[in-house]
């Protein structure tokens, strides 16, 4: 077992730590390993450590129970992946509070060249607020987007269901541990995703789906998302601290108007008058927010590169972007290409003004 990453599992599972806590450990101790090493003496002196943290720290309890938590994971096929990992979300990677480690179970990682849209909303969702997922699901579809959500009532199982039916990959991320189906109602559709998509959870196994975990559930559907799109929300609930979060992320957020006396359009009436979220109607306007192309029109506007009409930097990049199906994020582009980024910004810049690339959300870039 790799010792990195069972120290780092002691430490996700400690009580109350955070995740924000574990990483300040590892960066003063160098290691999660480390972290674990360090005599009483020292744990208490670093800040935000108080005496029961340095007990759990210290427990051999707690080590044995990550210990277990690999032995299950192994017996129910579920992956257990940490943030050094190169399996672990680019996306969710990038958020300040993403979670050390994610329990996974189905098809992972996900194509990190897709869309990925998070589609959210009320439990009590409207036939209206049905209707609305639906559609924009299916006029998506040629994108061949990633759906995300978190398998409730509502919106948010009628997102997943709607992926399946258009043979889209769609991924739950649920606010109980990974083999508690919550609510069980839905094991069917859990189970049905895992062939092209996944559940993903934070919390250990067995963990009950209480309601403090949902906020930090949210959390993770923001940080993974390009876009975040609000069908129906009232004016309180977890859709609308997703929005936030998304906002917070630097994601984009999308929501549906509804009629001024809805209280399941208060939500969205209220982000979108906030300017905290783009009006979108159709599915088109998703395209627009996000200059994405549908495939057949991709397709008609596909360039067959001459690479030798550009200059030797030039042609890096694009060879560099052509041999990763033709999209990378900036930092991925650099270090394959080996040009600095204040460098490689600039070339970049000059390729989308020849109309050779474009940029996409999470700073990627992509050969038209």
């Amino acid at each position: 077992m790799d010792a990195e990453k069972h120290a780092l599992l002691t430490l996700h599972l400690i009580p109350k730590i955070g995740n924000v806590i574990i990483k300040n450990l590892i960066s003063y101790a160098g290691s999660a390993e480390a972290v674990l090493q360090l005599p009483k003496s020292k744990l208490i002196k670093i800040p935000g450590i108080g005496n029961q943290t340095t007990e759990n720290i210290l427990s051999r309890e707690i080590s044995e129970k990550a210990s277990n938590e690999f032995l299950k994971a192994e017996k129910a096929d579920v992956k257990i992946i940490s943030y050094l990992e190169k399996d672990y979300p680019y996306r969710l990677k990038q958020i300040p509070d993403a979670p050390p480690l994610i329990y996974t179970k189905g098809f992972f990682p996900p194509k990190e060249n897709k869309p990925t849209i998070a589609i959210i909303g009320t439990r009590n969702a409207t036939e209206y607020g049905k209707k609305l997922t639906e559609e924009i699901i299916s006029t998506l579809a040629p994108l061949d987007p990633i759906i995300l959500s978190g398998l409730a009532y509502g919106i948010d199982i009628h997102a997943h269901r709607s992926a399946l039916k258009n043979n889209l990959s769609t991924f739950a991320v649920m606010g109980s541990g990974i083999d508690v189906i919550y609510p069980a109602a839905h094991r069917s559709t859990a189970e049905e995703m895992q062939q092209k998509g996944a559940l993903i959870s934070e919390q250990a196994f067995g963990s009950k789906p209480d309601a403090f975990n949902f906020p930090a559930r949210n959390r993770i559907i923001a940080g993974m998302a390009d876009l975040v799109v609000v069908v129906e929300a009232a004016k309180k609930g977890g859709a609308l601290i997703t929005a936030e979060l998304a906002n917070s992320y630097d994601r984009e957020v999308a929501a549906f108007p509804g009629r001024v006396h809805d209280t399941y359009s208060e939500g969205c009436n209220k982000l979108i008058k906030q300017n905290k979220a783009h009006l979108v109607e159709t599915a088109e306007d998703v395209l627009y927010i996000m200059n994405w192309e549908l495939e057949n029109q991709a397709t008609l506007k596909q360039k067959v590169l001459d690479l030798a009409s550009f200059e030797e930097e030039e042609r890096e990049v694009l060879n560099t972007l052509l041999q990763n199906d033709r999209v990378l994020p900036i930092d991925i582009i650099s270090i394959k290409s080996q040009i600095n980024l204040n460098k490689l910004a600039s070339i970049l810049l000059n390729l989308e003004f020849q109309g050779i690339i474009k940029s996409l959300p999470g700073k990627r870039y992509q050969i038209i």
